[in-house]
C-alpha cells in the first residue's frame, strides 16, 4: 500500500527572514520555493508573504533578488571610485538610498592574479561584483568583492599635439608617452575643428585591432603649447590631479543651503573679524581679532579670537563631497588656475568669510598672558560676520600710517589691538627660538594673454607673520584638545637633520669664518645665530 504524500507547509515569515540571511548566493522567490518544496499552487501564496515582508521594510528587494535591508546583496552592480592607501581598488553599489541607511558600504575589490580581461576593472569603471563579508572586525571595510563582469569602461582621456591631416582628420602625438606608447588616429569630422598643433583632450573611442592605430574623437581644443594654461593643464594630466567633481558631487554642493539661522551655535556676528589674505585670494577661509583682556589677574593680556569656515557644516562624513575631497587631498594652485578640494559653491562661496554675510565658522578664543604664552584656550561653533576684508599689503599699511577708506575706521579698535596682541606673542616664540626660515615668497605674474610677465618676491611683512603666529597658536589649541580627548592625531615632526649633511655645512661655513660646533646634540638657536650674522651679505 502505497503512503499518501504530505503537502509540504508553508513556511512562516520568520523561516523566510531567516533562510534569506543564510544564502550567499542570489535568492528570488524560485529558490526559496524549491528550498521549501512548494508548488505552483503554493507560490502565489509565497509571493504575498515576500510582498508584505517587503512592505514591512524587513527585506528588500533589488533587481528581483531579495536580501536584508541596509545589507548589500550577494551580487552588487558597483562604481570603482578609487585606490586606498595600498593601491587596492575600492568601491561603491551603484544603487543605495543614504537616506534610509547611511553611508554606502565601500567594498575592497579583488582582481584574480590570472583575470580574463573582462575582470580587470579601474578607477572610474562600473562593474558587478560578487560580494561577501570580510569577517575582519578591525578592517574599516567590511565587504569584498570579486569582478564577475565589467559594464562600463571609464573612457580613457588623453592630452596631445592635434597633427591635421590634408585630406582630413589627423593623428594625436600624446603629451605622455608612458600612458600611451603610440599616437592616435583622429578621424575626419572627430577633430572639433583643431588647428594644427593645438594642444587637445581626447577620448579614445577603440583599440586598436590587428593593424592601425587606435582612433579617438576630440573633445576640447586647450590652445596653443606656448601659453602656461597648457602647462598647467598637461600637469594636472601627467600627475593624474581630478579637477572634474562628478555629478553626484556638483548636485550635493548646488543643494547646500546657507546657514540664516544660528541653529544652536554662538552668535559672533557683533564681534569685527576680519580676514588678512593675499590681495589676489578668492576664498578667505579664516578671520582674526584681538582685545586687551579685562580680568585683572591677566594684567597685560590678550584675548585672541580665530575663526575658520566650517567646512563640516556642508561635508557630512561619507557623502559625496567627502568622498571627493579624501580623493584629492588638498587644493593644487597653479599660475592661471585652481584645482579645489571641493566644488567652488562651497570653497568660493559658502565657506568663503565674505564681508558682511553670515557663516558657519569653528572658532577658538586664545588667553595669552603678557608674557606672550598661551594661558587656556576654548572652542566655539558660531555664527560670524566678517567686518572687513583686507590684504596683507593693506594692513600693513594702514598700521604703518597710510590707512585707506576701508582700513580707517577699523585702525585703533581692530588693527592696533592686532598687532599690539602679535607683538605679545612674538615675544614667547622669540624666547621658545624655534628655527627661523623667513625665506622669500615666489609669484608669477600673468599678462592678460597667460603668458608670464614677471616673477616677484613679495616683501614679508608683519602682516604675515601676525597671521602664521596666530595660526600655530590655534593649531596648537587643537591638538592639546585632541589629546586630551584622546582622540588620534597625527603631528608633524622635525628631525634631527643627516650627520653628513651638518659635517658639509660645517666645513662650508669655516669658509666664512663661522663655526659650527661639533659636540653635542644642535639646537635650533645655533642655526637662528649663523643666520644673523649673514644677514644682509652676499652669502645671506
Amino acid at each position: 500500500m502505497t503512503r499518501p504524500q504530505t503537502k509540504p507547509s508553508l513556511p512562516s515569515k520568520d523561516d523566510l527572514l531567516a533562510f534569506i540571511g543564510q544564502q550567499s548566493g542570489k535568492i528570488g522567490t524560485r529558490e526559496i520555493a524549491r528550498a521549501f518544496g512548494l508548488k505552483n499552487a503554493d507560490r502565489a501564496t509565497l509571493k504575498r508573504m515576500l510582498r508584505e515582508l517587503a512592505d514591512e521594510g524587513r527585506i528588500e528587494r533589488r533587481r528581483k533578488k531579495l536580501h536584508h535591508p541596509g545589507t548589500l546583496p550577494p551580487v552588487v552592480l558597483s562604481d570603482i571610485t578609487a585606490r586606498d592607501a595600498d593601491g587596492e581598488l575600492i568601491a561603491l553599489p551603484t544603487e543605495w538610498d543614504e537616506a534610509e541607511h547611511g553611508p554606502a558600504p565601500r567594498i575592497r575589490v579583488r582582481i584574480a592574479r590570472h583575470a580574463r580581461p573582462n575582470e580587470v576593472a579601474g578607477v572610474g569603471d562600473r562593474a558587478l561584483l560578487q560580494v561577501e563579508e570580510s569577517g575582519e572586525k578591525d578592517d574599516p571595510i567590511r565587504h569584498s568583492g570579486r569582478v564577475i563582469k565589467l559594464i562600463d569602461r571609464a573612457r580613457q582621456r588623453v592630452l596631445g599635439i592635434y597633427r591635421a591631416a590634408p585630406g582630413g582628420g589627423g593623428r594625436l602625438a600624446p603629451i605622455d608617452k608612458k600612458q600611451l606608447g603610440q599616437e592616435l588616429s583622429i578621424p575626419a569630422g572627430a577633430g572639433a575643428n583643431a588647428r594644427d598643433g593645438d594642444l587637445v583632450a581626447v577620448e579614445v573611442a577603440s583599440r586598436r585591432s590587428g593593424y592601425g592605430l587606435a582612433s579617438a574623437r576630440v573633445t576640447e581644443k586647450l590652445g596653443s603649447l606656448a601659453t602656461e594654461r597648457a602647462v598647467s593643464l598637461i600637469a594636472i594630466h601627467a600627475h593624474s590631479i581630478p579637477h572634474v567633481f562628478p555629478a553626484a558631487v556638483t548636485a550635493e554642493a548646488n543643494d547646500a543651503a546657507k546657514p540664516v539661522r544660528l541653529a544652536g551655535r554662538e552668535d559672533w556676528r557683533a564681534l569685527p573679524l576680519v580676514t588678512i589674505d593675499p590681495a589676489d585670494a578668492k576664498d578667505h577661509d579664516d578671520a582674526v581679532y584681538a582685545a586687551r583682556d579685562d580680568d585683572p589677574a591677566n594684567a597685560g593680556g590678550f584675548v585672541i579670537s580665530v575663526a575658520i569656515a566650517d567646512v563640516s557644516h556642508y561635508v557630512r562624513p561619507g557623502s559625496a563631497l567627502d568622498r571627493e575631497a579624501l580623493l584629492r587631498g588638498n587644493s593644487v594652485y597653479f599660475p592661471d588656475r585652481v584645482v579645489p578640494m571641493l566644488p567652488e559653491r562651497i570653497s568660493n562661496d559658502l565657506c568663503s568669510l565674505r564681508t558682511g554675510e553670515d557663516r558657519a565658522a569653528l572658532a577658538v578664543r586664545l588667553v595669552v598672558g603678557a608674557d606672550g604664552r598661551k594661558r587656556s584656550h576654548s572652542f566655539h561653533r558660531v555664527l560670524m560676520r566678517s567686518a572687513a576684508k583686507l590684504s596683507y599689503v593693506q594692513a600693513q599699511a594702514a598700521v604703518d600710517g597710510w590707512p585707506d577708506e576701508t582700513t580707517g575706521p577699523l585702525l585703533a579698535s581692530v588693527l592696533e589691538p592686532l598687532y599690539s596682541a602679535y607683538r605679545t606673542v612674538k615675544r614667547a616664540r622669540d624666547a621658545r627660538a624655534p628655527l627661523d626660515l623667513d625665506l622669500p615668497e615666489r609669484k608669477i605674474v600673468l599678462t592678460a594673454h597667460n603668458t608670464v610677465d614677471r616673477v616677484m618676491t613679495p616683501e614679508r611683512l608683519d602682516a604675515h607673520r601676525l597671521i602664521e603666529e596666530f595660526m600655530i597658536l590655534a593649531n596648537v589649541a587643537a591638538a592639546e584638545t585632541l589629546e586630551r580627548a584622546r582622540v588620534p592625531l597625527i603631528y608633524r615632526v622635525h628631525d634631527e637633520p643627516d650627520p653628513e649633511r651638518v659635517n658639509a655645512l660645517r666645513e662650508f661655513l669655516q669658509s666664512l669664518d663661522i663655526s659650527l660646533p661639533k659636540a653635542g646634540a644642535l639646537r635650533a638657536e645655533q642655526f637662528n645665530r649663523i643666520l644673523a650674522r649673514v644677514t644682509g651679505r652676499d652669502v645671506e
